[in-house]
């Protein structure tokens, strides 16, 4: 198997960018560097449209919550946890709109590219380090169960 290519990794991440950001001709598509620019026009515009309000994220996954504050981070967002709150809590002050249609949206995708970037990169290491297979577990009968 091929190894994952970061670069390409890289790419495909800014092209998620550049789709939620709404470029809708291929010159667009490609300029991903103005695609940020857009977002936060587009944020601009929900602030006024639909006012920021205290939105409450969950997210268990420490990896994925790196990715989730990055991204808010991006768009001039402030991440913020209560005293008290759980560490899996991600607290934004933000338009619903914006999280609707463009954050939640762009996140998931970003967050299941790594997910399978890192997934590859998991079993290869494993294959060549480990000379095993990165397959689950065996199903097996439970003990007294009255199966042989």
């Amino acid at each position: 198997m091929a190894t994952p290519d970061e670069g390409s990794l890289i790419e495909k991440l800014r092209r998620i960018e550049a789709l939620y950001a709404g470029a809708t001709t291929p010159g667009e598509r490609d300029a991903a560097g103005s695609a940020k620019q857009r977002i936060l026009a587009r944020l601009a515009e929900f602030f006024t449209a639909d006012p920021p309000v205290d939105f409450k994220f969950s997210i268990a996954d420490p990896w994925a919550r790196q990715v989730f504050n990055a991204l808010a981070r991006r768009y001039g967002l402030k991440p913020f946890r209560r005293y008290g709150q759980h560490r899996q809590t991600v607290m934004l002050k933000v338009s619903k709109r914006f999280v609707d249609e463009t954050l939640w949206p762009e996140f998931t995708a970003i967050n299941d590219e790594l997910h399978k970037y890192l997934h590859e990169v998991t079993e290869r290491v494993i294959r060549e380090a480990l000379d095993a297979s990165t397959s689950e577990a065996d199903e097996v009968p439970a003990l007294g169960s009255g199966e042989k």
